[in-house]
């Protein structure tokens, strides 16, 4: 089969010929149709992260989205989002022709969603919805205010809290087009992501309504500081990610006086249950326009170049790959 194919950490994977995987026992066998390139590839791939240095050659690829093959517990031709460890443990992942995964980490999807906006919504959107639901605790008509809404994780968690019925939703995005895009997705105000914690502090507070009950936080750093002084009382920020740094400041008086919260969220923390209810989820409402996360169709020949782009920081969008 074809596949990028990763030969040391550090560099870039090539395109070649590489071995088909092997079916096992309590393994499903997937041929891939999308696979996004997320940030998590690269810091597997690094060879520098706390995962440690990969076992090489191996093909990245945490995430895809294809149809089934050979499995026990699955019909052939159903379709599929799977996870992987790839990078992170021995074994190859889906920036390939075909997958190997484990029965638990595959999951039937129905809705009627293409395969590259499934893949690019992928964990991004299930964190997002998680973070909402399960650690956020929203509510219907709170408040929510959305960091990185630029991101993955950010758009879908802007469409989700429409979904879920936020009273309001703030976004705040650096770019002019990360911007735009939060408006479309269903933003009631979007702030730019400039200016001291003061001033970005004033901007939420006024464009939140004087109340943030709910903060999807993937970047922590500056704006996590700010979201916190805004935070109403039993208000949650949620932290998923630190795109701006792993460092916030926190007042003790503001928290304890509004009685708010700091929490924690990681898709590792979900059971398989959950990430599999929050997927289909995910991809009901997408299938109905409601969530999405902008993407980037790209030919798994042009990996490299993609990967590239991806490194750079100059995507912009979702880059995902089609076999």
């Amino acid at each position: 089969m074809r596949a990028a194919v990763l030969e040391t950490p550090g560099e870039v994977p090539v395109v070649r010929d590489h071995p088909d995987p092997v079916v096992t026992p309590g393994h499903t066998s997937v041929r891939v149709t999308a696979a996004p390139l997320v940030p998590l590839d690269l810091l597997c791939a690094s060879g520098t992260s706390y995962f440690g240095r990969p076992a090489t050659p191996y093909v990245p690829g945490v995430q895809g989205v294809g149809t089934v093959e050979d499995s026990a517990t699955l019909p052939a031709g159903t379709r599929v989002f799977f996870s992987t460890t790839a990078g992170m443990a021995p074994g190859d992942g889906g920036l390939a022709e075909r997958c190997v995964v484990p029965d638990v980490d595959v999951v039937p999807v129905a809705a009627g969603v293409a395969d590259p906006a499934l893949a690019a919504l992928g964990l991004s959107a299930v964190a997002a919805w998680m973070t909402l639901t399960w650690r956020g605790r929203l509510q219907e008509g709170e408040h929510v205010l959305v960091l990185g809404a630029g991101g993955a994780v950010g758009q879908a968690a802007v469409g989700a809290a429409r979904v879920l019925g936020a009273g309001r939703v703030v976004a705040v995005c650096r770019s002019e087009e990360s911007q735009e895009r939060a408006r479309r997705l269903g933003a009631d105000v979007v702030v730019p992501l400039a200016g001291d914690v003061d001033h970005l502090t004033a901007r939420i507070q006024d464009a939140a309504g004087g109340k943030v009950d709910v903060v999807v936080d993937p970047v922590f750093g500056l704006a996590a500081t700010a979201a916190s002084r805004v935070l109403g009382p039993g208000g949650r920020l949620v932290n998923l990610g630190g795109a701006s740094g792993d460092v916030a400041e926190f007042s003790s008086a503001v928290l304890r006086g509004r009685s708010a919260e700091i929490l924690g969220y990681t898709n590792n923390a979900l059971s398989p249950g959950q990430r599999r209810e929050a997927l289909t989820t995910v991809a009901e409402h997408a299938a109905q326009g409601l969530i999405s996360v902008a993407h980037e169709d790209i030919p798994l020949a042009d990996a490299a170049a993609a990967w590239r782009r991806q490194a750079a920081g100059s995507a912009g969008v979702r880059l995902v790959l089609t076999p």
